[in-house]
């Protein structure tokens, strides 16, 4: 998985920029803090580890304060594990360790949010009859949300070079209206074929180049890392339920 954040990031006037705590160091910390990274060191441990894995490895992070004016502030990439069945894709908390770490080096206005979900990784077979799509098993902690914190969203989602997601447009947008939640509130699919913003990477990381995409227009529960991971997680069970196997760039800008 791969996230990249746009917007400003004003760095804190108290935290040295020559710390030894930069990006990298911070993901990795906010990773093993909270159960999401699994790095063991002896045999022993590796038995148990594959009994509880982590949910990825580093691989790397970045943050930049003065980045050139249409890249992004902050690119973070890790080696995701293949989810349980009855777990999602791991989008929103890679998400909110990003996002963490970020407030650590600096005040972020964030405009928009690129993910890529590695739809490859999916297999919706896994999945159980009754939690065909798990991420919404945690709607009720967004249900929680100030209703004026709602916020409007753009969303494109574009299968690179791989017409699959320009295949199954219309289904995606129809299984996504009708799915029992309300943090994110669908409204028009505005198009087919087009992408909302270039990727923030060259074309052989992933599927490129951008040729097929669809853009999504509604209302997020609110504007935040978190939200935007479980909209991620949710949109790539739902894609790939739809038989879509390859990786997905997700970008989500605030309207």
């Amino acid at each position: 998985m791969f996230v990249a954040l746009h917007g400003e990031l004003v760095p804190h006037s108290w935290r040295d920029p020559e710390s030894e705590h930069d990006a990298y160091q911070l993901f990795h910390q906010r990773s093993v803090a909270m159960g999401w990274l699994d790095e063991r060191s002896s045999a022993a441990e590796d038995e148990r580890a594959a009994n509880a894995p982590g949910l990825w490895a580093m691989n790397s992070a970045d943050v930049s304060t003065h980045p050139a004016a249409t890249e992004p502030f902050a690119r973070f990439q890790v080696e995701c594990s293949t989810p349980v069945g009855d777990r999602p894709l791991p989008v929103q908390p890679f998400l909110r360790c990003a996002e963490d770490t970020t407030a650590r080096i600096g005040t972020a206005q964030l405009s928009a949010v690129q993910v890529l979900l590695p739809l490859q990784g999916l297999d919706p077979a896994s999945r159980p009859s009754n939690a065909p799509v798990p991420a919404l098993e945690t709607c009720d902690w967004f249900s929680a949300c100030d209703p004026r914190a709602r916020v409007p969203v753009e969303i494109g989602v574009n299968s690179g070079s791989n017409p699959s997601i320009s295949s199954v447009a219309r289904q995606l947008h129809h299984d996504l209206g009708h799915l029992p939640q309300d943090v994110f509130q669908y409204g028009e699919m505005a198009s087919v074929g087009k992408d909302i913003m270039p990727p923030p990477f060259a074309d052989d990381f992933w599927n490129g180049p951008p040729r097929h995409g669809i853009t999504l227009r509604g209302d997020l529960a609110a504007w935040s890392c978190d939200a935007v991971g479980w909209l991620a997680a949710t949109i790539a069970d739902c894609a790939a339920h739809l038989g879509v196997r390859t990786p997905l760039l997700l970008s989500v800008v605030r309207a």
